[in-house]
């Protein structure tokens, strides 16, 4: 269901590592009118990175930050968010720290063990992901079965493809 003016689509894209979010939320965001874009990373990089409980805290105030900020500009029909939310807890904390209306819409992006397994070595090799990600994905990748958002398949599917599959589910062609 298309937004309206004054309650814009929140778009949550979750997945493991190597799912495809970040590529998919940027293919998706030239697919949808007005629509801003967050990913969950950008927001959440420093050096040395560690995970603790003053960086988590970090990352949700800097997240729901730029969220309801985007959320009260009011030139949105679309925000899209995309972060590695494993368990349903981490989007209900944000979803709790947000202000305004919305409509939200999660999904998550499915990948299967191999295509995973395939995409994160690629990414390895080309120094773009540490070689400790692959068994990290792979760990999480069966919290991702009954998480609560629409299923997307993304095996054999480019960024372009899957972005186009959640456009027509926010979007349906009219009868």
């Amino acid at each position: 269901m298309p937004a309206t003016t004054n309650r814009p689509n929140l778009i949550f894209l979750n997945g493991t590592m190597g799912a495809g979010k970040t590529a998919t939320a940027r293919a998706l965001q030239k697919l949808l009118p007005a629509c801003a874009l967050l990913d969950g990373d950008n927001v959440w990089d420093f050096t040395p990175f560690c995970v603790n409980e003053r960086t988590k805290e970090l990352a949700f105030a800097n997240i729901s930050a730029v969220l309801n900020n985007y959320l009260a500009c009011g030139l949105f029909e679309n925000i899209v968010f995309c972060w590695v939310m494993q368990r349903r807890e981490i989007a209900e904390e944000l979803l709790r720290r947000l202000r305004g209306e919305y409509a939200y819409r999660p999904f998550t992006l499915r990948v299967s063990a191999y295509e995973l397994r395939a995409r994160l070595e690629r990414d390895i090799a080309a120094g773009r992901r540490d070689a400790g990600v692959l068994a990290r994905a792979l760990e999480r990748l069966p919290l991702y079965e009954h998480y609560p958002a629409e299923p997307v398949g993304t095996d054999e599917k480019t960024p372009e493809e899957v972005a186009a599959a959640i456009a027509r589910r926010l979007y349906p062609p009219l009868p």
